[in-house]
């Protein structure tokens, strides 16, 4: 084998073992890279559905769980609640809720599967603030006709207690209810509602 034989081998060998590199290197950073396109453990975690324990919800009393990073408010309405619901018909811009943003089962005048429950997204649909429970003993900053609801500070959109937007509010539309089914007397399971009833 000639000198110049044995450079032009040396010099395949080389640019294969190169390229052989380069493949591997780019195969090295592609799989990491791709693999950092698909969820997290905690992304994944957050879009599940969650189990709330409604046992010690007293009637008039809130309780807030999270899901899909977004509060989630679960209402039991008193009696004097679902009448100030009833008196709001005229005042709010949806009282039939026809914009779709409640699963068909809550589409109905209290927006829930039972009267003294309600489950709502505490997300104003104005801006994404998150509005405050403003019960009926606010009359004094909130009017005297208020039959207590709740209020988004942000720019002041108003809801009733089945979080309808009142006529005259930033905000656009109702709050949103999210898909939810009753494992129980005493548990919610927010974000599925194809168990349970």
């Amino acid at each position: 084998m000639s000198q110049q034989e044995k450079v032009d081998k040396a010099r395949r060998n080389l640019v294969v073992a190169t390229g052989v590199a380069g493949g591997l290197a780019s195969v090295g950073v592609a799989v990491p890279f791709a693999a950092s396109w698909l969820p997290s453990e905690r992304a994944k975690a957050a879009g599940a559905p969650v189990e709330a324990d409604i046992s010690s919800l007293a009637p008039g009393e809130m309780q807030v769980v999270e899901w899909r990073g977004k509060p989630v408010w679960i209402l039991r309405r008193t009696k004097e609640m679902l009448e100030g619901i009833r008196k709001s018909d005229d005042k709010v811009s949806d009282p039939k809720s026809e914009v779709p943003l409640q699963p068909d089962y809550a589409k109905n005048e209290f927006r829930s599967r039972k009267e003294d429950l309600v489950v709502l997204e505490g997300v104003c649909s104005h801006l994404g603030c998150s509005p405050q429970m403003k019960p009926l003993e606010a009359r004094a900053e909130m009017g005297g006709d208020w039959p207590g609801g709740f209020y988004c500070p942000c720019h002041g959109s108003k809801f009733d207690l089945a979080g309808r937007v009142y006529k005259g509010s930033p905000a656009p539309v109702n709050l949103s209810v999210p898909p939810y089914t009753f494992l129980s007397e005493t548990t919610i399971l927010i974000g599925d509602d194809k168990k349970g009833a």
